[in-house]
Parts: C-alpha cells; structure tokens; sequence
C-alpha cells in the first residue's frame, strides 16, 4: 500500500536549532511521510541563507517575509524587494508578515505598514501571503479584509490559534487555515472546534519547527516530519481516516501553493 503523504506548509529549517543536522532531519521528515516542506525565511537579510537551503535539498520550497515581531528591528520590506526574491523557482510564498500584539503591541503601526507591503507583494506576485497574527484579531481582519476587497490575493493563516471570529473573517475571503501543533494539545479543544468548523478544502498542516511541537514529543524541539502527528488529529477532527486527510490537505496546499505543485510537476 502506498504511505499517505502530507506536506509541512510552514517550518523554519534555517534556524540554529538544526545546524547540526539539517539533512538528518530532511530524511527523517521524508521517511516519515512528510515529502515536501516549506521554510520560512522571517528577516530578509537571510534570505540568501533560507534559498541555499531549499536548492541544496529537492523537498523543500521557500518563502520569505518580514516577521511582525521583527518589523521594528529590520529595514522595511519592499513590494519591488519581495517581487524579485519570488522569481526564484523554489519560492513559493510571501510572508511571514501579519501581526503580533502579544509581545510587540509597541511596534503595532510599523507592523500594520510592513503588513500592507507583503498584502501588496502578494496581490503583485500572485504568491500566497503567510500570516502570522496574535493577539490583534480585529486588527487582522480589517487591515486583510481592506486589502482583498481592493485587490484579491490569496493567503494562509499559518499556525492557526487566533478566535472564530478571524477564523471566519479569513475563509470568507477564501483564505486558509493552517493547523500546527497547538491544536494538539490537551487543552486546545476550543481550536479543535473551529478547526472542525471550516471547510475540509481550506485546511493546511504544518510544525512551525523548531517550535510547537505536538504529542508525543511536547516540549522538545519540532521537526517537520513530526507534522503527521498534527495530521493525525486533524483527522480525528473531521471525523476521517488519515488518508483522507492526507490527501486533502495536499490537494489544499497544491492549489495554494501552486508554484512548488508545478515545480514537482515539471521536476
């Protein structure tokens, strides 16, 4: 019988957690399962280290934005900046950009600026804009919601844990939700529920590795292979086998990430 495959939408393979074994955790991901992997670079200054990356090994795709709790502390992106990294033929997404006001609500109107400049590179490039939002719902919304209604673009709610209400404010405008890790937890039941509120063709999987990582393997670090266990759940939330859900989620993401769907394609 051949394995189910799933893809980890949104990991971060450049980060020092895996300096010591970045190929070791790419074949491990893949014997796992988990035969693609998007990596996310959050400041652009290191894109040149996330692409070497992702043209050194054939899983794995790339994306890069600025990361709202950094929007402060880097040069702002621009549309013109974002445009040319996309011509690569491994980058796939713009972002991560959004909001964070958990820790960073001081930064709130540089990152509201930053946000619009990823809405604006995506409307541009055709791309999928990554979204980080935390504890700036309606914020989130709004500033979306204005950039959809002036251009249409497509998105992605990556590693979902924010209330119904952006849950819902986001799949109006045909946007994804991405389940990580969280919605594994114990405790994660509320999220659970909105999860198993949205429509089975807008659901995503990913590890936001080296962060988050599900049960069993809870308080270490994440990798990407680790997302089958997150899979795993989301199935148990729609109420279907796993291969159901395997397959869904991969057809979800090749339709949003139709650039890495034709780079296999063409491979």
């Amino acid at each position: 019988m051949t394995q189910s495959v799933i893809t980890d939408s949104h990991c971060h393979l450049d980060f020092p957690d895996f300096d010591s074994e970045r190929p070791e955790v790419i074949a491990r991901a893949v014997a796992a399962g988990v035969h693609r992997m998007v990596t996310i670079c959050t400041r652009l200054r290191l894109e040149p280290q996330v692409r070497a990356i992702a043209e050194a090994h054939d899983p794995v795709f790339y994306a890069a934005g600025t990361h709202p709790m950094s929007a402060a502390d880097e040069p702002m992106a621009t549309v013109d900046e974002l445009v040319a990294l996309a011509e690569h033929p491994k980058f796939v997404g713009i972002g991560e950009s959004g909001l964070d006001y958990h820790y960073t609500a001081d930064s709130a109107e540089v990152q509201q600026r930053s946000l619009r400049v990823h809405i604006e590179a995506a409307q541009a490039t055709g791309l999928p804009l990554i979204i980080h939002a935390r504890a700036a719902d309606t914020d989130m919304a709004r500033i979306l919601t204005e950039g959809y209604r002036a251009q249409p673009y497509a998105c992605v709610m990556h590693c979902f844990s924010s209330g119904a209400e952006l849950a819902r404010a986001a799949l109006d405008l045909g946007f994804y939700l991405s389940m990580s890790g969280i919605a594994a937890f114990p405790k994660s039941q509320e999220l659970r529920d909105i999860f198993a509120a949205a429509p089975l063709d807008r659901v995503l999987v990913e590890t936001d590795s080296p962060y988050l990582a599900p049960p069993p393997y809870r308080g270490k670090r994440n990798e990407p292979g680790y997302s089958v266990h997150t899979a795993a759940v989301g199935a148990e939330v729609f109420g279907i086998d796993y291969a159901d859900f395997a397959a869904a989620t991969e057809r979800n993401f090749e339709r949003l990430f139709a650039k890495a769907a034709a780079h296999k394609a063409a491979a």
